[in-house]
């Protein structure tokens, strides 16, 4: 088992900003370290110091021991931040890439740096819930998750963003303390005037509805060109010639890789795999005019050494997930979530802060 603190609120309500976690690493199988030398019950970062945790004189090569299932469907999954393979210490916790891609690796270096390069054990991590497996095709239309063309089922949890228009009064705190949202993402607009951005679950939108100064309640949908900060360079594959034409609540469909399957490989969907074929499966990617060449030699096709899988927050207009980053690998696989051990609200004063009924509560 590991500990585990929820620092976003990207999972709320399921799992909420303040729960501290046991994860269990038996649950898909425990990986064997690849940093055997580090700095014991501390993940990356040495608390007092804050300097990396671990040595890299010792590397082992990923191997996971056998585990109580596999990962399916809709399972809530603690795993290895793909993306965390270089950090920025000035902001350790923003994605480095999405940086680069805005600002050029030079002047992101220069305003952020210096840069930390870790291997895949000890990247941060993340815990969403698994909304597609490997050989899975995925598609989300107006906010709506499908799965090799049917819907994802329902889950109480799972929430997306509404414009509620109200008669120019905004809820009573007490509703919103109700609801069990998080503060931070909630404001009233008054030249609305009500609320732009509030999250709800089908069921909520139902109750929110009925409420006397309640005028008319809309979902936020995201269609092409998203918004900003959802412009094309921040949605994986991260194209702006229009070949993607995705927004985080339009996406795809998708194909996620399987492990033996091999695919046809063009420039078309190059931006899908080219980071797993660079970097999870550690192999020379090149494009020289039309075509592309791997460790070397000419490719047309490309098989899978791995499984992946597609990773979102239910709180899904506040959740950098595989929409913003792509395919997880089944190297970067931790475990699930089985107990919350303590949770606390960081709006609140103690004692009020202490959410009495989450302790000790199984996920």
């Amino acid at each position: 088992f590991e500990a585990y603190m929820i620092p976003t609120s990207s999972m709320e309500r399921t799992l909420m900003t303040g729960d501290y976690l046991f994860v269990s690493k038996l649950a898909y199988g425990p990986k064997v370290s690849q940093t055997p030398l580090s700095f014991p019950l501390v993940h990356n970062v040495l608390p007092v110091t804050g300097g990396e945790s671990y040595l890299k004189w010792i590397h082992n090569p990923y191997r996971r021991l056998a585990g109580l299932s596999k990962v399916k469907r809709d399972d809530i999954v603690v795993f290895n931040f793909p993306h965390g393979d270089t950090v920025l210490k000035a902001i350790p916790t923003e994605d480095y890439y999405t940086h680069v891609r805005i600002h050029g690796r030079e002047q992101t270096q220069t305003m952020y740096g210096p840069i930390v390069v870790r291997p895949d054990d000890k990247k941060d991590n993340y815990v969403k819930r698994c909304v597609a497996i490997a050989g899975d095709t995925l598609h989300v239309i107006n906010g709506k998750v499908y799965v090799n063309g049917k819907p994802q089922k329902d889950i109480d949890g799972v929430q997306n963003t509404y414009k509620i228009f109200t008669n120019g009064t905004p809820f009573n705190s007490k509703i919103i303390e109700g609801l069990g949202l998080s503060q931070e993402e909630i404001y009233f607009d008054s030249s609305m005037p009500g609320y732009p951005s509030f999250p709800l679950n089908e069921n909520e939108v139902k109750t929110i509805s009925k409420l006397p100064n309640v005028v008319e309640i809309r979902q936020n949908i995201d269609v092409y060109p998203p918004d900003f900060p959802d412009f094309p360079l921040m949605i994986f594959p991260f194209t702006e010639n229009g070949t993607y034409e995705w927004t985080r609540d339009n996406y795809g469909p998708v194909w996620i890789p399987a492990k033996g399957v091999s695919i046809e490989l063009n420039l078309m969907n190059l931006p899908l795999y080219s980071r797993i074929i660079k970097d999870y499966e550690n192999n020379k990617l090149e494009v020289k005019d039309t075509l592309i060449f791997i460790n070397g030699a000419p490719a047309n096709s490309y098989t899978f050494k791995m499984d992946y899988y597609f990773m979102m927050g239910d709180n899904r207009h506040n959740s950098l997930d595989s929409c913003y980053w792509g395919f997880v690998p089944e190297s970067h696989i931790v475990g699930s979530p089985s107990v919350i051990w303590f949770s606390k609200d960081k709006y609140s004063s103690f004692p009020k802060s202490i959410r009495w009924k989450r302790i000790f509560k199984f996920v």
